[in-house]
């Protein structure tokens, strides 16, 4: 079993949280023939040596209905509402049990409807090129995901709690992070007003 992951980076999606502030499932919002969650694996599955995990957590079953799953690994994280970072922990120790040798891997969240493979591609150039333990997509002036991590900083990932993405990790090494153009990358779905932005 492990390897078929041999030497992969692997791609993990967060999509646990309950979209509040929308009121219904952003993972399954249509979009391009698709839903937002689907385009995010979709585009994650394009990428060369890789390999998916979509973390679920609210929704779960609704979600899970709708994702083939012969293609990605899903873990559902009961731990949902206690934030982000609950979503990142639950998705690297399922990496570590599929491939405990891994070296990399990149977190993405499922409400960026303008990342591509290409998004995926670049940072993991980027890494192999640079050699930094951090490669950050950047937009409005901020850093933020799809993010790739080396695995020296897996151990900190884990220890994450509370709403805290990786945020503070990337600040924390900023020497060790080299970032990565995303165009449109500041542009989440969050209201139903976002929604209706971007369909329109």
């Amino acid at each position: 079993m492990k390897d078929q992951f041999q030497n992969k980076t692997a791609i993990i999606i967060l999509a646990a949280g309950n979209s509040s502030r929308l009121g219904r499932p952003k993972q399954l919002l249509e979009y391009k023939n698709s839903t937002l969650l689907k385009n995010t694996i979709s585009e994650a599955l394009k990428v060369p040596n890789s390999f998916v995990i979509v973390v679920t957590g609210a929704n779960h079953n609704e979600v899970e209905k709708e994702l083939n799953t012969t293609e990605i690994n899903i873990c559902f994280n009961p731990e949902w509402e206690n934030g982000m970072s609950s979503s990142i922990v639950k998705g690297l120790n399922e990496l570590l049990l599929l491939n405990p040798d891994c070296e990399e891997c990149i977190f993405a969240v499922c409400d960026q409807p303008f990342v591509t493979n290409l998004i995926f591609e670049n940072l993991i150039f980027e890494y192999y090129k640079t050699e930094k333990g951090i490669i950050a997509s950047a937009y409005s002036e901020t850093l933020g995901t799809p993010v790739l991590f080396h695995k020296k900083y897996f151990n900190e990932l884990l220890e994450l709690s509370g709403q805290e993405g990786a945020k503070k990790i990337i600040k924390k090494y900023s020497e060790d992070t080299v970032s990565v153009p995303f165009e449109k990358g500041n542009i989440d779905i969050d209201t139903e007003e976002d929604y209706n932005k971007l369909i329109s």
